[in-house]
């Protein structure tokens, strides 16, 4: 039994990478930490769950990678997939902490595999967890309990007291024995997004965002975000901007994870309820373009799209939960979408008219182009020929939302009046908005978690004991 009647140093509201980072950081720092984690233990973690690597800059290869990945790709290429918009200071930070990072959460128990066939070519810049985001998640709640820190599952946190900027106390609800204060010097907010909190979207995207799907927990409703923007925390991040791919249409509203995401784009043709093209395919490497397609597919009519592809590339990209709709013909195919026939038709004719030799590689930028329409496809174009004809239904799949809490490289909140918290720090998706303006690069997510995660823990047990 967690004790809440005595004052912890630190409390952690959340569990996932980020909260664990930082609780284990605090801990490793001296700190009495306690971790409310608002899901039931099965479902403890939030979007953690779901992933599979994680982003770091290294000088070398390793075991695991193939290839040195420089701090200054890393920042050029956040900077291509945010469009600039990305606080510089952070996000050099972010990325130079990075390099420690990856030995570090070695150290916390958790194992890296090298990269599987098909992942998003991803071999030189990620690290991929051995057991995926599940074991990575165990193997912190591991570390975390040997060094003596204190988790409370199904611990909804309903409100928070603050005065000036400073952190006092939480009042807990939890199933049995109802609501309770928890008080701690210091705080650290690593509750996730609001991505599931449906009304909240639908704030900013209208009734679009009934046809959202969550890629993640339905845990992750902003409860948190909310109370400290309400008291005085300053925000940052653009509220219609979110980590979103294109997931199939048959997933589930909640937590489809990873397995229900699409990779074939790059390999055939995305049209809309009207069988139109409405954007290249090929623009650039995959990992770097794939969170463009679910905010893509959230501007198409009724939010929905479908990846259409040939049988020569079945074995091209990682598989996925739901199997590909196949059809003996274009007709075919169309009608089990429910798509005009003569439409479809038209539009992959075209396409493929469209197709100019050259030599296909999906590794790199190749010289595979179309010629004559709009919008091109500018690399990787083949044509669409070889029964039978496959597609995938895709909708807007949500993973997580990027309006935050400012912070600055102490992971410090800072307050609306533009100074520090007197003991409030922030990790993760919750802060996510400081290093992600817009767009996303794969793996990037945990790396926020993880390294604003550990310095948040460092930093809120050196608060703590001051």
């Amino acid at each position: 039994m967690v004790d809440l009647t005595r004052r912890f140093d630190v409390l952690v509201i959340g569990g996932g990478n980020a909260a664990l980072c930082a609780a284990i950081s605090a801990r490793r720092a001296g700190a009495s930490v306690l971790v409310l984690e608002g899901a039931p233990k099965f479902y403890r973690g939030g979007n953690t769950r779901h992933t599979r690597n994680m982003r770091c800059a290294h000088d070398a290869a390793t075991e695991i990678l193939t290839g040195p990945y420089t701090e200054e790709e890393f920042w050029k290429d956040l900077l291509l997939v945010t469009g600039g918009q990305t606080d510089e200071e952070l996000a050099r930070f972010m990325i130079h902490e990075s390099k420690d990072i990856l030995n570090w959460i070695v150290e916390q128990g958790v194992r890296w595999q090298p990269s599987l066939g098909g992942t998003l070519s991803l071999g030189r810049t990620n690290s991929f967890f051995l057991g995926g985001g599940r074991a990575m998640l165990n193997a912190l709640y591991r570390t975390a309990e040997e060094l003596g820190v204190d988790v409370l599952y199904n611990a909804e946190v309903i409100d928070l007291k603050i005065e000036d900027g400073m952190f006092l106390s939480a009042q807990l609800k939890q199933p049995v024995g109802g609501k309770t204060e928890v008080r701690a010097s210091t705080l650290v907010a690593a509750a996730g997004g609001f991505e599931a909190n449906i009304e909240w979207l639908k704030e900013y995207w209208g009734e679009a965002a009934d046809n959202f799907l969550i890629r993640g927990t339905p845990y992750n409703r902003g409860a948190i975000l909310k109370m400290l923007l309400a008291k005085g925390v300053q925000e940052t991040g653009d509220p219609t901007q979110c980590h979103a791919v294109a997931i199939d249409a048959r997933a589930p509203k909640f937590d489809g994870g990873i397995i229900t995401r699409h990779d074939s784009v790059v390999f055939g043709i995305v049209v809309n309820k009207h069988a139109e093209r409405f954007y290249d395919e090929g623009e650039d490497i995959w990992p770097k373009r794939y969170a463009i397609w679910g905010r893509l597919v959230a501007a198409q009519p009724d939010q929905i799209a479908y990846i259409i592809f040939d049988s020569t590339v079945v074995t091209s990209f990682m598989p996925t939960l739901f199997p590909p709709i196949a059809g003996a013909t274009i007709a075919e195919l169309a009608g089990k979408l429910e798509l005009d026939a003569s439409a479809l038709e038209k539009t992959i004719t075209e396409f493929n008219a469209a197709v100019q030799p050259g030599t296909f590689d999906h590794t790199i930028l190749d010289d595979c182009a179309t010629q004559g329409i709009a919008p091109a496809k500018t690399h990787w174009a083949r044509r669409i020929e070889t029964a039978p004809y496959l597609a995938y239904p895709v909708r807007p799949g949500i993973t997580f939302t990027y309006l935050g809490t400012r912070v600055n490289k102490q992971s410090r909140m800072l307050m609306k009046d533009g100074k520090p918290s007197a003991n409030m720090f922030a990790a993760g998706e919750i802060m996510a908005g400081n290093v992600l303006g817009k767009g996303y690069a794969a793996g990037i997510g945990m790396t926020i978690g993880s390294v604003f995660g550990r310095v948040a823990g460092r930093e809120a047990a050196k608060n703590a004991r001051n």
